[in-house]
This record gives C-alpha cells, sequence and structure tokens, in this order.
C-alpha cells in the first residue's frame, strides 16, 4: 500500500512538471509569436542596431576617447555593406528562429516562477520565505547581463569583427544568419556568466563551493578574465578594461555571497545546538 502511494505520488510529481513544463513553453511561443508579427521593428531596433553608425555605445565612446585626448575608430564607424541571405528560406528561418530565442529571453522570469513553483512544495515555509526574493535576484541578474551585451560587448565586437581584415585581396561579406548568431549567442552567453552569484549560493548551498577556493583561484579567474575580453573586443586595452571590470565585480560579488551562505549555515547549526541542549 505505501509502495502504491509513493508510485502515485511520484507519477503525481511527473504530472505537474509537465503542466510546470507546458506552461513555461506556451510562454515562450506567445512570447515568440508577437515578435515574429513585429519582426522588422524587431531587427532594425533590436538586432540589427549594431549595424547603425550613429548606435549610442559608438557615440559614448568616441566621446570618452575624445575627452582624454585619444584617436578611436568609434568616431568614425562605417558599415559598408547590407547583410546578405544565401538561401531562400534563410529570411524565414532565422526570423523565427530568433522570435523563439528572444521570446527565451523575455520569458526568463516567468519559467523562474514556473520552477520556484515546482519546488516550493517540497521546501519548509521558512525556507519558500527566504528563496522568495530568488526570482527576482536571478531576473535582475540576467537582464543586466542582456543590457551589458546589447550595449557593450555587442558593439564592440561587431565594429572589430566588421572592420578586421588580413588583407585587402579578402573581403568581408556576411551574411544574416552569422550576424544574428553572434548578436543573440553573446545576449544568451554574457545573461547566463552574470548568473554567477546565484550560481555560487547553491553551489556553496550544498558544499561544493567555499570562499577560500574562490579565493584561491581569483588569479586564475582574473586571467581568464582578461583573456575572453582580450579574445571579444578589439586590440585596446580600455575596450579590454571596460569588458573585464563588471565580471570580475560580479566575481568579487559571488565570494561575498559564499561568505554570507555559510555565516547563515553556522547560525543556523549554532541554534540548532542550543534547541537540541535544552
Amino acid at each position: 500500500m505505501a509502495e502504491k502511494q509513493k508510485e502515485m505520488s511520484f507519477l503525481g510529481h511527473l504530472e505537474e512538471l509537465r503542466w510546470h513544463l507546458v506552461r513555461g513553453a506556451s510562454a515562450i511561443f506567445i512570447i515568440g509569436i508577437i515578435l515574429f508579427v513585429f519582426q522588422k521593428e524587431v531587427y532594425e531596433n533590436f538586432l540589427l542596431a549594431h549595424r547603425n553608425p550613429d548606435f549610442i555605445t559608438y557615440r559614448l565612446f568616441c566621446d570618452f576617447f575624445s575627452f582624454f585626448g585619444l584617436d578611436s575608430s568609434f568616431c568614425n564607424v562605417v558599415f559598408k555593406d547590407n547583410l546578405i541571405s544565401l538561401k531562400p528560406t534563410q529570411q524565414l528561418m532565422n526570423s523565427i528562429w530568433s522570435s523563439l530565442i528572444l521570446g527565451i529571453i523575455l520569458a526568463f522570469p516567468y519559467l523562474l516562477w514556473e520552477i520556484w513553483r515546482f519546488i516550493a512544495p517540497g521546501l519548509t515555509k521558512n525556507e519558500v520565505n527566504k528563496s522568495r526574493g530568488f526570482i527576482f535576484v536571478a531576473s535582475f541578474l540576467f537582464f543586466c547581463g542582456i543590457a551589458f551585451s546589447f550595449y557593450v560587448i555587442a558593439p564592440i565586437s561587431i565594429h572589430f569583427l566588421y572592420n578586421y581584415q588580413i588583407t585587402d585581396l579578402i573581403q568581408n561579406n556576411f551574411t544574416m544568419d552569422s550576424h544574428i548568431g553572434l548578436v543573440t549567442n553573446m545576449l544568451l552567453g554574457v545573461s547566463i556568466l552574470f548568473e554567477l552569484p546565484v550560481l555560487v549560493y547553491f553551489l556553496t548551498k550544498i558544499g561544493l563551493i567555499t570562499p577560500e577556493f574562490l579565493k584561491k583561484y581569483r588569479k586564475h579567474a582574473l586571467v581568464v578574465v582578461l583573456i575572453l575580453a582580450a579574445i571579444i573586443t578589439p586590440p585596446d586595452i580600455a575596450s579590454q578594461i571596460i569588458v573585464a571590470i563588471p565580471i570580475l565585480i560580479l566575481y568579487e560579488v559571488s565570494i561575498r555571497v559564499s561568505k554570507m551562505v555559510l555565516k547563515k549555515q553556522a547560525k543556523e547549526a549554532r541554534k540548532n545546538t542550543k534547541v537540541k541542549q535544552k
């Protein structure tokens, strides 16, 4: 009888998970359909915005370097040719795929809420109260990553890659797929990277990471960040620093988060010990 109840409970959890997944997927598809309907505006004002010489980042970087008396290619941004489509179905498939990816990005807070709703019944009342801010913090970091990628990393990278040329014998002639793929991959990759403090929180919670571990490999992390910054930015120190600083700040925040988790665990352990002694 007990085994049957456990089996029913397990099947019930699977059914509940299925509906959470259905609602999450529905949110992505609904947002994706809306974006597909307004695909022209989405492409011109978002996905292809970095090809506009008057994009705000180019103007700000131009003013920044000019303030210090430095010459900058950001003051003379030029994109010679339009992107090309090589297949009859390429634009249609690209717009569908891009709408789904942007649907995932915009639905991210709702997806987190669905995950929390599935996990919450298995938590204690105290744990539920403590975890309520999780959705806000994770969503805030995610969209900070989106903003940083869109306004900093993407324009710097696109400006550099579009103007990089080994020899005049090779002509840059990019497809729409390559450009849109570059932008969407950056948006998703950087936004996930900005979730580092949240990841560290849970890894510390289950005992896989400690502040001492993060401090020990701080220098290694610095080298990795600088290498990544050098890869995705033009070969000038100012641009690399602009990209590296927020990531290093996130790493330091993650160390503080890990310390905070251990302090809370130690405090709860002392509290439980006193209760048992009574």
